[in-house]
């Protein structure tokens, strides 16, 4: 076994042990919010406490009955805007690291959006936990809340969304089966050229971006909370184009079949 395939094989081995642990993360991120939380609405801030990393340096200085009069404001923002009876939705989990000051994250922490909602609204809480101990080190909400979105127009624009990916598949099996020369360019267009985009937002409806191209045979999709879930897709220049060469004939009656490229 040469060097490249070790390593390579070293690099998918951390890869899937890293993302099993993200992973195990992603629940335990869910899990600790809605502790916190719902021991905060009881009003047990003893409790709320247990699932902060008040042993962190970051809470060296910290007295904790101040820390509990901060809680109980709180408590009454996500009380008084939303109710007491929450459900919670883990979204997303990340680090970031840039060269610019301030932009990534501290480190040993990671920064995650959990969503919660009531009967007909939802907010999002951003969160920064404690690595070392998964428990939360600081807590706040977005400036947001929103109505809960009707989901059946989100999934039936997803079935028109789909219909992209299918045609451009399709162009590629008729470009293979023809004689047109240097066919991976042709796949190339058909795979990249799908432009302008346009997008279906549950929560802010359609969009659209002239210069987004969808590489991904021309369409995109997320699905973490209301607030990210959105689809995609671009028109399939590559493959309309290519459909109307195939479909073309000659002056002198050439089938699709028989076309070369110029």
């Amino acid at each position: 076994m040469n060097k490249l395939t070790k390593t390579l094989l070293l690099i998918l081995t951390v890869s899937i042990f890293t993302s099993c642990d993200f992973i195990n993360n992603a629940f335990t991120y869910k899990d600790t919010t809605e502790g916190f939380v719902e021991a905060l609405i009881n009003e047990d801030y003893e409790k709320s406490l247990t699932f902060m990393a008040i042993e962190n340096e970051a809470f060296k200085n910290t007295n904790l009955d101040t820390l509990k009069i901060g809680l109980g404001n709180f408590q009454k923002v996500i009380v008084n805007n939303f109710g007491k009876e929450l459900n919670y939705k883990f979204m997303t989990a990340e680090k970031t690291f840039s060269t610019l000051e301030g932009e990534s994250t501290a480190p040993n922490t990671t920064l995650a959006q959990i969503e919660f909602s009531n009967d007909t609204e939802f907010g999002v809480f951003e969160i920064t936990f404690d690595d070392n101990s998964n428990k939360i080190l600081n807590i706040k909400t977005l400036d947001l809340k929103e109505k809960i979105p009707n989901m059946i127009w989100f999934w039936l624009f997803g079935i028109i969304a789909i219909c992209v990916p299918i045609f451009n598949i399709w162009i590629i099996r008729k470009i293979k089966k023809s004689n047109l020369k240097k066919k991976w360019l042709k796949y190339i267009a058909v795979i990249f050229l799908n432009v302008p985009a346009i997008t279906y937002s549950a929560v802010y409806g359609l969009s659209f971006s002239l210069l987004s191209f969808q590489i991904l045979f021309g369409i995109s999709f997320s699905y973490m909370g209301y607030l990210s879930s959105a689809w995609t897709f671009g028109i399939p220049l590559g493959g309309l184009y290519w459909l109307w060469k195939l479909s073309k004939k000659t002056e002198g009656g050439t089938t699709e079949n028989e076309i070369i490229a110029e």
